[in-house]
This record gives C-alpha cells, sequence and structure tokens, in this order.
C-alpha cells in the first residue's frame, strides 16, 4: 500500500506514479473516495502519511519534507528526495522596522504563529532566542496582522501571499520538497520491491 499526500503535492504524485506504470484513472476520478485497494493506494492529509507509514498501514508514502521535520519522532525511512513541491519554510514578520529584533530586545521573547511548533521551536532555540509558540491552523499570515504575534514560521513557494500581507522573509529555515518514505519493517520484509521502485523514481 502506498500513500499519496492530497493538496498540493497531490498531482504531481499522480504523474510520478502514471510514469511507474501505476494505474492512478480510478482515483483521478473519484475525489471523495480515500481507499483504492486494487491499485493500492490510499489517499491521505501530507501530515497524515508519516502515521499510516509508521503503523504499517502503508508500506511506502510520499509527503514534504516540512512534514518530516515537524514530526520527526516519527520511525520511517526517508528514502529518496523527488524533487517536485519545492518551497521554503520561513521567518517571516510585518514589513516595518524589525518587529523580531524590537519584540527581544524589549522583552527577552518573541511570540511566533506557526502550523509548525516544533520546527519553529527548534529553531530559535538553536540561535539561543527565546520564542513563545503560538500554533494555529488557518491562516498563519493573519496573526502578526492583528498583533497576536510578532512574526511566523511558515512555507512559502513564491512568496506572494507573504507579500499581499504586507509581511517580508527575515530568516530562511529549509527547503522542502517531496519525499519518499518507508515503513522500517517494510523495508525489511519487502526491500527488492521497495528498491525497485526507489531505483525507478531515482532514474
Amino acid at each position: 500500500m502506498i500513500a499519496l499526500p492530497r493538496g498540493t503535492l497531490f498531482e504531481e504524485t499522480l504523474e510520478l506514479l502514471d510514469r511507474l506504470g501505476i494505474d492512478t484513472d480510478e482515483v483521478r476520478s473519484n475525489e471523495r473516495k480515500l481507499l483504492f485497494s486494487d491499485a493500492g493506494l490510499v489517499t491521505v492529509r501530507p501530515s497524515d502519511v508519516p502515521t499510516y507509514v509508521e503503523h504499517g498501514s502503508a508500506d511506502i508514502g510520499i509527503t514534504g519534507k516540512d512534514v518530516l521535520l515537524e514530526q520527526s519522532e516519527r520511525k520511517v525511512y526517508e528514502l529518496l528526495d523527488l524533487g517536485y513541491g519545492q518551497c521554503e519554510m520561513v521567518v517571516a514578520a510585518p514589513d516595518h522596522g524589525d518587529p523580531i529584533g524590537d519584540a527581544l530586545r524589549r522583552l527577552g521573547r518573541v511570540r511566533i504563529a506557526t502550523k509548525y511548533p516544533r520546527v519553529a521551536a527548534e529553531h530559535f532555540a538553536a540561535s539561543g532566542r527565546q520564542a513563545e509558540i503560538v500554533e494555529v491552523k488557518g491562516s498563519v499570515e493573519l496573526a502578526p496582522l492583528t498583533g497576536l504575534v510578532d512574526g511566523i514560521v511558515d512555507l512559502t513557494a513564491s512568496g506572494k501571499t507573504l507579500e499581499e500581507n504586507n509581511l517580508k522573509v527575515v530568516e530562511r529555515i529549509a527547503i522542502s520538497t517531496a519525499r519518499l518514505i518507508a515503513n522500517p519493517v517494510a523495508h525489511k520484509l519487502k526491500a527488492e520491491q521497495i528498491d525497485a521502485i526507489t531505483e525507478r523514481l531515482r532514474g
């Protein structure tokens, strides 16, 4: 079973499977269905792919590096950087002055909104800065505009959304692309099949 990420990586992932000779017609023609037993595919949110792979419901899966950084406790093997779906994890702040530096100087800490609390906390801790992390599920860009936080940690592809919300990139954390991951047990038991898929994708 292969776990596929719905959302921004979905279309390119299906194209990748087409190139491997896996039939994705049923997936393409049925938006509401999630499990495709005949094709050996399950479609889930990108953040759920490591869960399905770690627990063995899927032998392999495809998700973004951003998800793997945030869920670094998951026991999965990262096999391959697939190279598509590229975006960047950044720290962004309102496009006037130095809100993050000002907060650190004034209060000794900065308040950051994000969907990636672990990545954000580790990034600020690594440079010895104290950060209060506010986890949000919706539009992160709104948080600094309403005065909830001093800055955000988020993914950006073109930077357009940040720009539209008068935010600027102040620090770069990591590049994120689609990754192929495997369940460690499946990787042992089905080494030949999984290695064959990995090689074909690498080619």
